[in-house]
């Protein structure tokens, strides 16, 4: 079977495979703590032209909202321009709730912001393991939602969208909203969601020999304790696979086919859709954990980011 997938698409495959299955000091969960660590001195992200970067520092971590420099705001009159403002994502990163921000996520940004023509993009920088367990992340989620709310930002043009843990975290965040009767997104973007924090999936057994990334070991971020510590890993905000979902907006779940997290994605979608949300769920076939990351460089990352691009349309149009 593939033939389903493309030869760009396998070799990305291939290539993060080896890369993250290279021999470490320590295993492979000491390796993944290391990367997250490296991200932290990498290059200064060089900005596009017609984009801009603001740093905003809240008490405990920090967010970076990316922007077009022209807005529509531009051509009215001044005191009108306070009271336009575009749509927004709220990016929460992967990284197994270790890894911080880094330059792939601002990349991510830009794309957001391409295939929406023109939200602004807000990544938040959240407190990580092991330093800051549950719920810092989750804390600071929704902090940055908060922000979002206090600056005036259309509800109905706000997403949240999120990868890997961030995924998971997104997930956790929309449940805590619901619960406490705060106003909701429009619309909530998932990439290879980490849910099932408890890994009872059938998918953490099934494709643990194929998982490029994660599979034919233990010793990886998906094993580590770090975040949950102290915590029941069971409850939703932490495994949000366990969650409720009625009251949710519509959600958009993409996962790859060869991926231990596999189930994650499926359960949550089908816990979702009996509970009468509007689902569109995507196994991407062949595909690895967070394939999207390859941006446009392989076909099948390029199909999932027109996706999301359709997705963004298909909200604002809901709304309208």
């Amino acid at each position: 079977m593939e033939d389903r997938i493309s030869i760009r698409g396998r070799t990305a495959r291939k290539m993060v495979k080896v890369a993250n299955h290279l021999p470490f000091p320590g295993g492979s969960g000491q390796a993944g703590q290391l990367r997250a660590k490296l991200y932290q001195r990498e290059r200064m992200w060089e900005c596009p032209d017609h984009l801009q970067l603001q740093v905003i520092a809240m008490e405990q971590f920090t967010m970076e909202l990316l922007s077009r420099k022209e807005n529509k705001a531009d051509e009215m009159e001044e005191d009108e321009q306070d009271r336009i403002l575009p749509g927004i994502v709220l990016q929460l990163h992967g990284g197994g709730y270790y890894g911080k921000l880094h330059n792939t996520y601002r990349d991510m940004a830009g794309l957001y912001n391409e295939l929406s023509k023109g939200y602004d993009v807000l990544s938040v920088d959240y407190r990580v393991a092991p330093d800051h367990p549950y719920p810092a992340a989750l804390e600071d989620a929704l902090a940055a939602y908060e922000w979002i709310i206090r600056q005036g930002y259309p509800q109905e043009q706000i997403i949240v969208a999120g990868d890997s843990a961030g995924g998971g975290l997104a997930l956790a965040l929309c449940l805590y909203l619901r619960d406490h009767t705060m106003p909701m997104p429009a619309g909530i973007i998932t990439m290879s969601a980490w849910t099932d924090l408890t890994k009872s999936g059938e998918s953490y057994h099934e494709n643990f020999d194929i998982d490029p990334i994660f599979g034919g070991t233990k010793d990886s971020l998906v094993y580590q304790d770090g975040y949950y510590k102290g915590s029941n890993p069971e409850i939703p905000y932490i495994s949000p696979v366990n969650g409720d979902y009625h009251g949710f907006p519509p959600m958009l779940m993409q996962v790859g086919e060869y991926e231990m997290l596999l189930s994650d994605t499926l359960t949550v979608a089908d816990h979702a859709a009996e509970a009468g949300v509007i689902v569109k769920k995507h196994v991407y076939p062949g595909m690895f954990h967070v394939f999207q990351m390859g941006l446009l460089l392989y076909p099948e990352a390029k199909e999932a980011w027109i996706e999301v691009g359709r997705f963004i349309w298909y909200i604002k149009r809901k709304e309208k």
